[in-house]
């Protein structure tokens, strides 16, 4: 089993035994389970699904962030976290809008590094809410 937690600004989140973690990293998906090699990496807006030891699945959507493996001992560190029961879809939908619409407007007034990073996570908040 592996000792894992979520470290958000706001403090402990999560914090578990779960059979493994699985994300998606800056180089792809990863699958941690116990006994990995430690391992350090950066995380993108993404699904984190972790498996409890009668391996049934949590999911969480996580905005990006850090992923620290080593000794069984598994930590992310990520801005902003939220379980499927607690998204809101009609909030993500919105978000999702408002982020292409800033998007496709391309004026100088624009950060289209912020717009992107709001329409990645609105995107990965609907993606896991319609999870099964």
């Amino acid at each position: 089993m592996i000792a894992f937690k979520v470290v958000t600004p706001k403090g402990e989140y999560l914090k578990q035994e779960v059979k493994s973690i699985h994300v998606k990293t800056v180089v792809g998906e990863t699958t941690i389970l116990p006994n990995h090699m430690p391992i350090f990496a950066s995380l993108v807006p993404c699904k984190l699904v972790l498996k409890n030891e009668n391996d049934e699945e949590e999911i969480f959507a996580i905005s990006g962030g850090f992923l620290q493996f080593n000794k069984n001992e598994g930590m992310i560190l990520a801005d902003a976290i939220e379980g499927k029961k607690d998204i809101d879809l009609e909030r993500a939908k919105k978000s999702m809008e408002r982020a292409k619409e800033r998007l496709e407007k391309k004026d100088s007034d624009t950060n289209l590094k912020r717009a992107q990073l709001s329409l990645e996570r609105a995107i990965n908040r609907i993606h896991v809410y319609g999870e099964g």
